[in-house]
């Protein structure tokens, strides 16, 4: 009989002063995850326990966690790499305020998301007899990488500026912000550049790279902020000269 400990991180806001961690030793077999274990916990165990999932397949980047110290997807994490270690502990994306137990409070996030202006702009709108706007597969193959985020947030808890300062664009935004400045179909790169260029825009980011480790979908977001920031130098300096003009 394989048996393992999962310590998981409780917080009921109203009832705890602070998070805590509850232990529950479990039987487990080689193909679950961390995400079956948690499933396990709440269905014979703990029914109180609370966390977020959807897909299970690293798909919808619900189920981030920290597990082991290690920002990861339960869904895609296996207990049987725990098994020499003999426990696996749990816990929030602390990085952001905790709701209850491993969820989070999600809405800083997505306000960063959405102040990039994560759409295609035009200048002017594009009349239905122009047709369809035609892309080639070398246009797609610039920011096909920065398409594949799931916003599943593990790059904000790996990164330790968003630990220094809570107002940091941060990793994610900015590399979503770079595909819509990569494709060739848009024309709004002034407006996502003026946010970029905000002092908690991209340049706290002092290139750790831990966020490009931990992505589960390779994208990068560490190289596409080092990319946004040379391309952000001549949209800063025109925006001073229009202050100076001011």
């Amino acid at each position: 009989m394989n048996t393992i400990t999962i310590e998981v991180m409780r917080y009921r806001p109203q009832i705890d002063e602070k998070p805590w961690l509850q232990s529950f030793d479990i039987e487990w077999t080689a193909d679950m995850s961390v995400l079956d274990a948690l499933s396990y916990i709440k269905d014979e165990l703990a029914p109180d326990l609370a966390y977020r999932w959807s897909c299970r397949m690293e798909v919808c980047g619900s189920c981030g966690m920290v597990i082991n110290g290690e920002p990861k997807l339960a869904c895609s994490t296996f207990v049987r790499d725990y098994a020499r270690a003999g426990k696996i502990t749990v816990g929030a994306l602390d990085q952001f305020p905790i709701e209850k137990d491993l969820i989070v409070d999600a809405e800083p996030f997505m306000h960063k998301l959405a102040s990039v202006s994560p759409y295609i702009i035009r200048k002017q709108p594009r009349a239905l007899a122009e047709k369809e706007h035609r892309q080639s597969p070398a246009e797609l193959a610039k920011f096909k990488q920065y398409t594949m985020c799931i916003n599943c947030m593990l790059c904000y808890q790996a990164c330790p500026q968003v630990g220094l300062n809570a107002d940091f664009l941060g990793p994610a935004a900015t590399a979503l912000a770079h595909r819509y400045n990569l494709d060739n179909r848009d024309q709004g790169k002034t407006r996502r550049f003026a946010v970029m260029n905000e002092e908690s825009g991209i340049w706290p980011c002092t290139f750790v790279g831990y966020c490009s480790e931990v992505c589960p979908k390779s994208v990068d977001p560490a190289g596409a902020i080092q990319q946004v920031k040379a391309a952000a130098v001549p949209f800063w300096a025109l925006a001073q000269l229009k202050k100076e003009e001011a």
